[in-house]
């Protein structure tokens, strides 16, 4: 996607228009969806009722865009859930079949080193979660599209969108890609081309490093007075153990082994039937060209702490994804003249706490009702929206979490040992500590050479090794990847742009040893020899392997690789996660 991809109104495409339209069926875009048909609900009835003034809004056209191929397929997350913002939404969601997984009864944190472990004498505060949930993020929001579907909101998986309709500064809504192109990019003979969706209002929920929004960002300049998008990746795995050994409702964060040139923890949950989900989240501005979240999870199982909780079981599923971990001084300008954009997209998890999941249903919360009020008023300007900015920086849930840790991602990148005092002195001052607020660069800006990093004999570095796969606790990226039921028809369009295949070639292999190979999780890039170029390397991109991270597009040291939207209905299946 480049720039040319924002349009103007005339696409030739066929058009639909609705009232509002929401890019993302995750748990910011449904949330969004069923705030503003509560809001549009309430005002009718307080009309009818003669309790207020104002029109009828008649049958509220509200469409939800999915480029998975149903709710739920790309959502992965920890996932821990703050209840909060579910509880304000839908009362009674336990009533109406939540589908919660048990709540959280028991916290530990332990720092492991290479053999042993130690508990922390006390839970630190960002690590209690009593009163949390866990559960299935796909599994969350395939229950929250049935409440949208309940309530007449139309939902339209297998759409991807991918271009954004601008009328000088306006939104006007979207195009969703063509269906059916080859490799060549010509029709097939299942071509469909894509649809306009004209909308009053567009609300963008694309999840972390939304492809719409960032072209819109760079359109409209919408992050000129916030800082650089900083992320983490996180790659997770769901685990059958034998019987006894979790105690369901248990949460463990570790930290130490094994990462070693990198910042990053581990976070343990107890499902019921004897499940365990595994995670490793690694932070992006590492200077370490060799970082790979999927080789560091496979070497945490090794450890005997974990070793004990899992041996005899089975790995069930895998996945990766980003985290936008910037926070407050991240969030950039939230909307604009007919649109608003809310959760990842937005910078909104608080990564101390690693959680994310509240704020996005509360950015939505916050979206959708500036949206149907918007819609009564009939006001689409920005003079109108900007009342939804007034909500998520203002005094409230998202500003109280995300405030007072304004500054951790960027006190804890400098190292562990370093960043405690850092993270110190901004606990005693609320946020604030010695800089306020420290600066931050682009994550691929930070990688070093690999022989500075790990030294000449960086390819017998014991830390760089893959424990030996079995099929069944262990696993290589392929093997990881089937397990996440990744999908891309072969015969379409390569959505992974890489932009100069010469530098991966001259430049990135000798000089960093191709990082794309290491922190892609899903094996996406490989370095072959060149049958060309002797002595050299050639970049080869197996793009039906892509598990729509995105780190490619944040990672790479030369910023060469830009992702795109693949066809609408492909990537990866979430059932558990």
């Amino acid at each position: 996607m480049t720039l040319n991809d924002i349009q103007a109104p005339q696409t030739g495409h066929e058009q639909m228009d609705v009232d509002i339209l929401i890019v993302g069926g995750g748990v910011s875009g449904l949330s969004c969806a069923l705030s503003a048909i509560k809001v549009i609900e309430e005002h009718n009835e307080a009309v009818r009722s003669a309790k207020k003034s104002g029109p009828i809004i008649q049958d509220p056209q509200i469409v939800v865009l999915e480029k998975a191929s149903e709710i739920g397929a790309h959502s992965l997350s920890g996932a821990v859930l703050n209840p909060s913002a579910l509880r304000y939404l839908l009362p009674n969601y336990l009533n109406e079949g939540a589908p919660i997984e048990t709540p959280v009864t028991h916290d530990e944190v332990y720092y492991l080193s290479s053999s042993r472990a130690w508990k922390f004498p006390f839970v630190p505060p960002p690590f209690h979660n009593k009163g949390y949930y866990l559960i299935s993020l796909s599994k969350f929001n395939r229950w929250l599209a049935t409440k949208c579907e309940e309530k007449g909101i139309l939902i339209f998986p297998g759409f991807a969108a991918t271009k954004v309709l601008l009328d000088e500064q306006r939104v006007r809504g979207v195009v969703t890609g063509d269906k059916g192109r080859d490799k060549q990019g010509q029709p097939k003979p299942n071509f469909e081309p894509g649809l306009a969706i004209q909308a009053k209002v567009t609300i963008f929920a694309e999840g972390t490093r939304g492809s719409l929004f960032k072209q819109l960002s760079q359109k409209l300049n919408l992050r000129a007075h916030c800082q650089e998008e900083v992320f983490e990746e996180g790659v997770k795995e769901l685990i059958q153990c034998p019987p006894g050994r979790v105690r369901s409702g248990t949460v463990i964060h570790t930290l130490g082994f094994p990462l070693k040139h990198s910042v990053g923890g581990t976070f343990i949950y107890g499902l019921p039937g004897d499940r365990l989900i595994i995670g490793l989240v690694a932070y992006l501005d590492s200077k370490d060209p060799l970082l790979d979240p999927h080789r560091e999870l496979q070497r945490l199982k090794t450890h005997p702490f974990i070793m004990e909780m899992i041996q005899g079981g089975q790995v069930l599923a895998y996945g990766g994804k980003t985290i936008p971990a910037g926070g407050w001084y991240s969030i950039p300008q939230l909307s604009g003249e007919g649109w608003m954009v809310c959760g990842d997209s937005a910078s909104l998890v608080d990564v101390q706490k690693l959680k994310g999941i509240h704020l996005a249903m509360w950015s939505g919360i916050f979206a959708g009702e500036t949206a149907a009020h918007s819609l009564i008023a009939y006001d689409f300007s920005h003079s109108f929206l900007k009342r939804y900015d007034a909500r998520v920086r203002g005094e409230g849930p998202i500003k109280n979490d995300l405030y007072p840790v304004r500054n951790f991602h960027q006190a804890l990148s400098k190292g562990f040992l370093a960043g405690l005092p850092l993270i110190a002195a901004q606990e005693l001052t609320k946020g604030r500590g010695f800089q306020d607020p420290m600066p931050v660069a682009k994550d691929w800006s930070m990688t070093e050479p690999v022989l500075e990093v790990w030294g000449p004999d960086w390819e017998n570095a014991e830390e760089l090794q893959l424990p030996k796969p079995d099929g069944k606790l262990f696993f290589d990226k392929l093997g990881s990847v089937y397990l996440t039921g990744t999908r891309h028809d072969e015969n379409s369009p390569n959505h992974l742009l890489v932009k100069n295949k010469d530098i991966c070639r001259t430049q990135c292999e000798p000089k960093f040893k191709s990082p794309c190979t290491h922190f892609c999780p899903a094996q996406v890039y490989e370095m072959h020899p060149s049958s060309v170029h002797p002595e050299q390397k050639e970049l080869v991109v197996n793009f039906t392997n892509c598990i729509h991270c995105k780190t490619c597009d944040i990672k790479c040291p030369f910023d060469n690789i830009l992702w795109t939207l693949p066809e609408g209905g492909g990537g990866p299946n979430y059932q558990e996660m």
